[in-house]
């Protein structure tokens, strides 16, 4: 096993000609909680989308358990075991809760993650499998989104905006079930407007400012003038 389950070597990412990410370096330890923080349009959906495979990168930019994957599509990338819960939820309207939570298992992974196990983890939605998605809460659409990434049983599991828009209750539970969440070893990126709820669980921070990184550094060793700094680029 490689030392950094997932590395990014001067990634860049592009929509079109408008350039989003710049040379962006980052290595991530296995069972690491890592927290990426930053203003509206620093880059930090990118960063997920082009680690997902949403948008392609060339190969040997994103290397995951020491294989490059830059250049995949975003299944392949799935079947290797990384897992996105999307911002904005991007469920299936058609759908039920369960067949939204099945959605996940296709990628055919075993592990340690089920129906029944994401169903103890948010029992509310055992309550209401039955249900379209789009009838549910903010708050229970995110524990869909969230079991349905689990269901894939990742290694590597990346939170877009995981609180956005979320009255403060659903948040504070959807962070008290973090623990059970990557509690066996699995490896978590978190993208957070909270900081506070950011720092609080993870144990390293990465800041992007205008699609570079403008910090990084364990969460107990930077201080709040130190992410000020990076995150407005001005100083404290």
């Amino acid at each position: 096993m490689p030392d950094h389950v997932l590395s990014l070597r001067q990634l860049d990412a592009h929509y079109g000609d408008f350039q989003a990410l710049f040379g962006i370096d980052m290595q991530i330890a296995a069972g690491e909680v890592v927290a990426i923080i930053g203003a509206n349009g620093a880059g930090k959906t990118t960063l997920l989308r082009s680690i997902a495979g949403l948008l392609q990168n060339k190969a040997t930019q994103v290397t995951y358990q020491g294989k490059s994957i830059g250049a995949l599509r975003a299944d392949q990338v799935a079947g290797k075991g990384i897992a996105l819960v999307p911002e904005g939820r991007q469920l299936f309207p058609s759908l039920s809760v369960a067949e939204n939570l099945m959605i996940g298992a296709q990628t055919g992974r075993a592990g340690p993650w089920s129906l029944k196990k994401v169903y103890a983890l948010f029992p509310i939605l055992q309550e209401r499998k039955d249900q379209a998605s789009t009838t549910l809460s903010g708050g229970q659409q995110q524990m869909v989104a969230i079991g349905r990434a689990l269901m894939a049983n990742p290694d590597l599991i990346l939170f877009d905006e995981i609180s956005l828009g979320l009255a403060p209750v659903i948040i504070k539970s959807i962070y008290d079930a973090l623990p059970d969440i990557v509690g066996g070893g699995m490896t978590a990126m978190i993208v957070e407007q909270d900081i506070s709820k950011a720092l609080s669980v993870s144990s390293r921070v990465y800041c992007l400012q205008e699609g570079r990184v403008s910090l990084s550094g364990g969460t107990n060793s930077v201080s709040r003038d130190d992410i000020t700094r990076a995150y407005f680029g001005v100083e404290a």
